[in-house]
């Protein structure tokens, strides 16, 4: 089993940046694939980015391209999002996601194939 705990979310701007981070608890975090979700209020859970766990396959949707980047450093067992040119239409509870996977270049953006879940973390972009 592996707790994740994300932070950095926050209120800013239009236009603003913010990055999010998600702590695994397992040293063995370079076996699970890992993803972004985000809820807006009154809405459906939905796909933001995904990462295998070699790094070397990424997936984003489409509202998201060119303005996020999911990164992930196993040696600190953390997975990041980047989240650049923000708008109002982005705020949202973001969650980070695992699934452990023996396929290392693996990438998932439907929520039901992951096990584990933040607690998720808050941004607003005010406009």
């Amino acid at each position: 089993q592996v707790q994740l705990v994300e932070t950095g979310g926050g209120l800013v701007q239009a236009g603003g940046s913010l990055r999010l981070s998600c702590a695994a608890s397992r040293r063995t975090f370079n076996t699970y694939t890992m993803g972004w979700f985000r809820q807006a209020p009154g809405k459906d859970r939905e796909f933001v980015a995904a990462i295998s766990r070699s790094n070397d396959n990424i997936e984003y949707a489409d509202s998201v391209m060119g303005r996020f980047t999911i990164s992930r450093d196993n040696a600190k067992n953390t997975l990041y999002l980047q989240m650049n040119s923000l708008k109002p239409e982005d705020t949202a509870v973001y969650y980070c996601a695992a699934r452990f996977t023996t396929n290392s270049g693996s990438v998932y953006s439907t929520l039901f194939w992951y096990d584990y879940w933040g607690q998720g973390t808050q941004v607003t972009v005010s406009s």
